[in-house]
């Protein structure tokens, strides 16, 4: 009998909110020289809410087996130069038969950027800021005797953003010399465990849906490829300031969730020593959100992937103001209030209906409560949201 996935990963595939989000690369070769082309590369991040954070994306690619190489650069480089020992002159930049490209950072010479360059790898989700969205260099490639008819298709793309969970397909030819490669995020590619992990109560009760027990994992155990740290051993582990890691480094809590929603005030709060979020969002998804009357301190964006269902929202930070979720600390905690407008044929607090249906945090699908977790009845008194998140 075939083995049946897990409700993580079935859900990680599903993608309901955003069914079509991907991030397209194309290779647009855009002259020939004497000795290869020269070819334009673009990632278009065409994700409604996921985006690429610092340390930045890298592209692993193109098979240069045939004795090619990558004789220069503009707003971009390779990571290693390889073994060149065969060139006598007109040394490449680059002669590993697989580079690694990253970008270039801000403030990068002028003579050495290309159009959309030098962001260091940062790449804005589609919905937040579509000019950031988009990323590209330059690069010129050493295939001797290459020409519109005997130039290979680039292969064996493998997009790290900054670390694993993007699958890329195969290069497609969309018209002479122009290629286009797809890659789609999976959450459970990404980290094994999940990120972030959701309980649900009210003023007059904290724990009417609590948050399961380790959701994110347990100091105890071994597995996890992060760590959970108490206040006192803080020092010896946590990193200088300013040093960008991927590891997850979290403060221990009882429930061991740093996002916290309440009554239609949010607040955020990271207990994770190790990583600042820069232009951080959060989906949500709720009935009523069609009711939205007013939201303080946050952007806020309807998304309507089934057209006329307007149930889900994208929430992030105001730039220069609370646009950056600092890491664990005092000033680790971003915080908004929303205002729903009461519709009196839908607005019931039975079977769960004023808590939220699914929350995604920098693109990642929080874990809910059970269904059959949630009350069948509640009191009248206004409720709240208290949503956590690992």
């Amino acid at each position: 009998m075939a083995a049946t996935a897990s409700p993580s990963e079935a859900a990680d595939r599903s993608k309901p909110i955003d069914p079509t989000g991907n991030i397209s690369i194309k290779w647009d070769i855009i002259s020939w020289t004497p000795n290869g082309y020269v070819a334009v590369i673009s990632m278009y991040n065409f994700q409604q809410y996921c985006h690429i954070q610092s340390p930045g994306w890298s592209v692993i690619g193109v098979d240069m087996s045939k004795g090619g190489g990558y004789m220069d650069h503009d707003g971009g480089q390779t990571t290693e130069q390889g073994d060149c020992s065969k060139f006598k002159e007109n040394i490449p930049h680059c002669c590993k038969k697989t580079p690694t490209v990253v970008d270039l950072l801000p403030g990068t010479p002028y003579n050495q950027q290309s159009a959309n360059c030098c962001k260091g790898g940062v790449l804005s989700s589609w919905a937040q800021y579509p000019p950031n969205a988009v990323s590209s260099f330059q690069v010129s490639v050493g295939q001797a005797g290459t020409s519109n008819k005997t130039v290979r298709v680039p292969k064996n793309f493998n997009l790290k953003a900054p670390g694993p969970g993007y699958t890329c397909g195969p290069a497609k030819i969309v018209k002479p010399v122009t290629w286009n490669v797809t890659c789609t995020y999976s959450q459970f590619l990404a980290q094994k465990t999940p990120t972030c992990c959701v309980s649900l109560s009210s003023f007059y009760n904290n724990t009417i849906v609590p948050c399961p027990t380790c959701a994110c994992g347990c100091q105890s155990s071994t597995s996890l490829s992060g760590g959970c740290w108490s206040k006192p051993h803080r020092a010896s582990v946590v990193p200088n300031p300013g040093k960008t890691l991927i590891l997850p480094l979290v403060q221990c809590t009882r429930h061991m969730c740093p996002i916290r929603y309440w009554r239609v005030k949010i607040t955020m709060t990271n207990f994770n020593y190790n990583m600042n979020y820069p232009q951080w969002n959060l989906v949500v998804q709720h009935p009523n959100f069609d009711n939205l009357t007013q939201i303080f301190s946050f952007n806020f964006k309807p998304l309507t992937p089934y057209g006329v269902i307007n149930d889900t929202a994208m929430l992030w930070g105001v730039k220069f103001y609370n646009d950056l979720l600092k890491q664990a600390g005092p000033a680790g905690n971003v915080q908004s209030e929303l205002l729903f407008q009461k519709d009196q044929t839908t607005f019931t607090f039975e079977m769960g209906w004023a808590f939220p249906r699914r929350i995604y945090f920098n693109g990642d699908n929080c874990v809910m409560p059970p269904l059959d977790s949630y009350p069948y009845q509640m009191p009248a008194p206004a409720i709240l949201f208290h949503l956590l998140s690992c």
